[in-house]
């Protein structure tokens, strides 16, 4: 039986639980998933969360807010992701090694690669700079985009995001509302990684009148499964990649690194698409 948990704030109803058990029961291996809820839990200790995981033999956990950029501290090992993006939302535990993987950043890599194969982003606008927006935006670095113009309507971390993001030799501008809305018909990409579009959010972050048919949308929102810009970019004839699709894969990816030599990397792969439709499905009408 492998023991995988998620640690965060407000987390009764993540679909993770479903996800990864799901997966586990898929490819014949038992899978116990608990959810480590801080709001529910006094004088909750992150850190000691940990350890007393690592020391009841679970496989590793996924990380969520409040505390991606607390989980980098504690590990002892950082993969290429989170030394990019700088916080981590999964934990694996190998021996007395704890492995610290950003699979937000590597899933949505996966994710676009499979919809869109070798097809570079171009020039894209990244809405909204949390961490999310962060693991996204370096991910579109590594995936080759000519240049990211990032809207955040809190101007430091908009800024701080340019800042990152050039020292790594990515291109990164930030932009006012008006010049997003000036610049939206000529761009390549555009990218949603705020709330807005959410079931508690209703709307749409940008005009989608302005779409156009040659151009790419994603939007990490995935309650419901059909936002309003995604349904407005296939109404407009671009190309689209679901919040659904990062949900999937970022959560293919944690899966991958725990079941690292007890499922076949083949058999992962074929399950995939079956998890994504499986959970488009069921948020399609969240």
């Amino acid at each position: 039986m492998m023991k995988l948990a998620l640690i965060g704030e407000g987390i009764a109803r993540s679909q993770s639980p479903d996800l990864h058990q799901r997966l586990g029961q898929r490819l014949g291996l038992p899978t116990e998933y608990h959810l480590v809820d801080a709001l529910e839990l006094a004088d909750f200790d992150f850190k000691q969360a940990v350890m007393q995981l690592q020391q009841q033999g679970y496989r590793g956990t996924n990380v969520t807010y409040p505390f991606k950029e607390q989980a980098v501290k504690l590990a002892t090992q950082l993969s290429e992701g989170v030394e990019r993006v700088g916080s981590a939302n999964t934990l694996v535990f190998e021996g007395g090694i704890i492995r610290a993987e950003n699979t937000d950043y590597s899933g949505y890599i996966s994710a676009y690669r499979h919809r869109f194969g070798d097809k570079a982003p171009g020039r894209v606008l990244l809405v909204g700079a949390g961490g999310v927006g962060r693991a996204v935006a370096f991910a579109l670095g590594k995936l080759g985009a000519d240049q990211l113009l990032i809207l955040e309507r809190d101007p430091s971390r908009g800024t701080d995001l340019c800042e990152d993001l050039s020292a790594q030799g990515i291109s990164a501008h930030g932009l006012t509302a008006e010049e997003a809305d000036d610049l939206l018909g000529q761009l390549d990409g555009i990218v949603n990684c705020t709330p807005v579009g959410h079931l508690n959010h209703p709307g749409c972050p940008i005009d989608a009148n302005k779409l156009q048919p040659q151009q790419w949308v994603f939007d990490a929102v995935y309650i419901p499964a059909e936002t309003v810009l995604l349904t407005a970019a296939e109404a407009a004839g671009a190309a689209t990649l679901s919040g659904v699709d990062l949900f999937v894969y970022q959560g293919v990816d944690a899966f991958r690194f725990f079941s690292k030599g007890q499922v076949s990397a083949v058999k992962l792969e074929a399950e995939i698409l079956a998890v994504r439709d499986h959970f488009f499905q069921r948020l399609l009408g969240a």
